[in-house]
């Protein structure tokens, strides 16, 4: 290539890049700013919240909170996507808090954050494409149910003025829009509210009553523990959890963030991007986290759209908690509940409730599974891995029914010839051995496999079954038409050649 076309070619790629960067970051200032605002006013209840779930001085949760968002709106594979302090993780901590100590925590967020960046170099990532639609469904509906219900706890034994405030943020959340576009109503919402509560001195609860903001900033630290394998057998049952279920609501959540911005995302990158992040919040005391579906919506519905949104929400949360913490504590929960309220009914999939008659039975059971399950257990690993579970099951169940045999006989030469059209493996190998007519008697068969593919051992048994009975009856077998990737693994496993090895498959029988 001559030099002059390299230089070019370079100088586009690095164009590329760098215009890439640029719209992360500068493409949207107005609403990625005022997107994080909203969002890290939403963020310092609900870290604080998760640090009293594990058992932790909320600065932990706050801490978390600020180095995760900061680190992975540099580092992650989803522009605008919200991460931070999580319910689901704070769940997993909570017997190693209790047993061990903080400490122990902090170890285990910095080996969470190694194993994310492992999977992410070995791609798992690239997982996400088995996940059905119908699961993710599923997921996203659970999500805002789960969204509503937490909100129930401060709605329930509460003062009138409660009720008031909330339904009058819900009204200003919905209806300030047709006033102004520009500025996001959760945030004026948040705003009016916080100043009718300080005006008239009202006896609920604020973001005060939840736990003690801190009033230092994070410092490095490195955990206060011994180095050993004892450490590593304690901490890694725990880690391994983390990051599965860290990793699963992140690349989730990227994916309903996706859609809600008809973009993509490096699901890999963030993979090594959520490691990354908390290991950083292990060092400075934060314990680990994950994406947030509910504050990603917000970000998302307030006109978030870059890396900038979700550096913002750190940057401010940290601000707000360490220098105006007096005026942060004087939010009312009323306010922040109508919030998350209207998080709760973006994120249902109303669509998934008009479709339920169209869609097919196997969706609907997959979708409805995800969302029971989830929402019963609150374990968002185990709802998709149930949903995941029965996609599969349904999927080759109806594969197995495409596949069929024709038939078609030569008189003149005494030949039976099948037609093997379909896959055939583990679900349809039975169907496959029931097409076949052994008590005829015919000098030859012929099985023609052009139209037919063989997937696994449970497929390759069935052949070698077949071929085998054929001739114990005294017929002459021929196969034809298998594509290579069939005939490499019945070369490898089947036996119907091998005369050595046909009574083990038979059973002697």
């Amino acid at each position: 290539m001559p030099v002059g076309c390299f230089c070019h070619k370079y100088n586009t790629v690095g164009s590329m890049l760098l215009s890439w960067k640029k719209h992360d970051w500068v493409g949207n200032i107005r609403g990625d700013v005022l997107a994080g605002l909203v969002v890290a006013l939403a963020l310092i209840p609900e870290a604080i919240a998760f640090s009293i779930i594990a058992g932790v001085d909320p600065k932990v949760g706050l801490y978390a909170s600020f180095c995760i968002a900061v680190v992975i709106a540099l580092v992650g594979g989803r522009p605008g996507m919200i991460s931070a302090a999580t319910g689901a993780m704070a769940l997993l901590m909570v017997t190693l808090v209790k047993e061990h100590g903080l400490q122990y925590l902090f170890a285990a967020t910095l080996l969470t954050g190694v194993l994310q960046i492992i999977a992410g170099y070995l791609k798992l990532g690239e997982l996400m494409r088995f996940v059905a639609r119908s699961v993710v469904t599923g997921f996203v509906n659970a999500l805002a149910i789960l969204i509503f219900m937490a909100q129930l706890p401060e709605l329930i034994n509460v003062t009138w003025h409660v009720y008031a405030m909330t339904i009058a943020g819900l009204g200003i959340i919905y209806l300030f829009p047709y006033l102004n576009k520009t500025i996001p109503s959760p945030l004026v919402t948040i705003l009016l509210m916080t100043g009718v509560y300080i005006v008239l001195d009202l006896d609920i609860r604020t973001v005060g009553d939840m736990g003690q903001l801190p009033d230092t900033l994070p410092v490095f630290l490195f955990p206060d523990i011994p180095l050993n394998f004892e450490t590593l057998s304690i901490i890694f049952p725990y880690s391994a959890a983390m990051a599965v279920v860290g990793l699963l609501e992140s690349l989730m959540t990227a994916t309903i963030v996706d859609d809600f911005t008809d973009t993509t995302s490096d699901k890999n990158r963030e993979c090594k991007g959520q490691g990354i992040a908390n290991i950083v919040s292990g060092l400075f005391g934060g314990m680990a986290g994950c994406a947030m579906i509910g504050q990603s919506v917000i970000n998302v519905k307030s006109g978030g759209r870059g890396r900038l949104s979700t550096f913002i929400a750190g940057i401010v949360l940290l601000t707000m908690v360490v220098f105006l913490s007096d005026w942060v504590s004087q939010i009312p929960m009323a306010a922040l509940v109508a919030v998350m309220i209207m998080v709760s009914i973006g994120t249902f999939n109303w669509e998934s409730i008009k479709s339920f008659r169209s869609n097919s039975l196997s969706s609907n059971v997959v979708m409805l599974a995800t969302v029971i399950v989830v929402v019963w257990t609150h374990n968002l690993a185990y709802g998709v891995l149930v949903g995941v579970l029965l996609a599969s099951l349904f999927f080759a169940n109806k594969v197995s029914h495409f596949m069929y045999v024709e038939k078609s006989y030569d008189e003149a030469t005494d030949t039976r010839t099948y037609h093997v059209n379909g896959q055939v493996f583990f679900n349809s190998a039975d169907k496959f051995v029931e097409q076949f007519d052994f008590k005829e008697a015919v000098a030859k068969v012929v099985i023609d496999l052009h139209r037919a593919h063989f997937w696994d051992i449970s497929a390759v048994y069935a052949l070698d079954k077949t071929v085998i009975k054929f001739r114990r009856e005294g017929s002459e077998v021929e196969l034809i038409g298998l594509n290579e990737a069939s005939e490499t693994i019945i070369d490898r496993f089947g036996v119907h050649d091998k005369p050595e090895e046909i009574e083990k498959v038979l059973g002697g029988h």
